[in-house]
């Protein structure tokens, strides 16, 4: 685990160096392979790590939290980086039923508060009035908020309340188009923004060879399997082929959720990126690198750092 998270440290540094954006962590709990249940702490080891890149969260399951805490934790987030911090926010659990129980909302009201609880966190982040209850750190900082989602729910609400959307393409791929039309169509300004803006999210695994990352990438294929098989555990390591751990069915399930990953050296990946930002339109795209090796890793976002640039 202390490994985890001091790689975590150097992956931030690693994409602030290669002229990344933003550096997101997702709160997920219960689960062997993820090291991020306590969101907001890692978050600010990323920020102690880095100086310039923005920091947040990709995102923080709201209905798990009381609006007010989150807006304390993110305050408190902002006045250490301040100008760095994203606040993005998604209504799924993160984790499996029993858990969710454990973390102590209701999970009757919790998603369905949801738009409820997102103009809650505004007021305390918001500037401060008279009421006796405040949120000290958070009131008057405006950290941003950010809709994730994987459905045309979050596109809708995402429009609404007039906010920047991310969508999960990276492992929800069959609503993409429809939501960002969605979005796009819908989209009221807010105070926060003034015109639709979209990031599209895809698996990554880039090396020196197209069949360096092949290799690689059968880490993130054996997840996903084993997800199926209700078999969930610790990242696997990569293997020579996946003929023979998967089932015809389980390949052909597999690759439709994956469909797009960019996966390849330089040149494979710079055309499925380029087809991928055509497709999509988005103004940003987030790759998340399940990579097993740390320095495979590492380099992976150096290559993708590179591959921006080109772009």
């Amino acid at each position: 685990m202390s490994e985890a998270l001091a790689d975590t440290r150097l992956m931030a540094k690693k994409a602030e160096d290669s002229g990344f954006t933003r550096f997101w962590l997702a709160e997920h709990h219960g689960m062997k392979g993820i090291a991020s249940a306590a969101t907001s702490l890692v978050i600010a080891e990323a920020g102690h790590a880095t100086s310039t890149i923005r920091i947040g969260s990709g995102g923080v399951m709201l209905p798990n939290h009381s609006p007010l805490v989150i807006a304390e934790q993110f305050g408190t987030l902002e006045a250490l980086f301040p100008g760095r911090v994203d606040l993005g926010l998604g209504r799924a659990p993160g984790t499996d039923m029993n858990t969710a129980r454990a973390l102590r909302r209701n999970l009757e009201s919790g998603a369905q508060s949801f738009p409820d609880d997102i103009l809650e966190l505004q007021h305390w982040l918001g500037e401060p009035d008279d009421a006796k209850l405040i949120a000290i750190p958070g009131a008057g900082s405006h950290v941003p908020l950010w809709i994730l989602g994987s459905s045309l729910y979050s596109a809708h609400l995402a429009a609404a309340l007039g906010l920047p959307y991310a969508f999960a393409s990276h492992f929800a791929p069959d609503m993409l188009f429809e939501a960002l039309d969605i979005y796009r169509d819908k989209f009221t300004p807010s105070a926060q923004l003034k015109a639709p803006y979209v990031i599209a999210a895809a698996m990554g695994v880039m090396a020196d060879t197209d069949e360096e990352a092949a290799y690689l990438f059968t880490t993130l294929q054996q997840t996903f399997v084993n997800m199926r098989r209700n078999a969930r555990g610790k990242m696997p390591k990569p293997i020579d082929t996946m003929d023979g751990f998967w089932t015809d069915m389980e390949k052909t399930a597999v690759d439709h959720t994956l469909r797009y990953a960019v996966v390849g050296g330089p040149e494979t990946a710079i055309r499925q990126m380029r087809s991928f930002i055509n497709a999509t339109g988005a103004d940003e795209v987030m790759i998340s690198m399940p990579i097993h090796s740390s320095q495979a890793r590492l380099r992976s976002v150096e290559l993708f750092g590179e591959m921006r640039q080109a772009l």
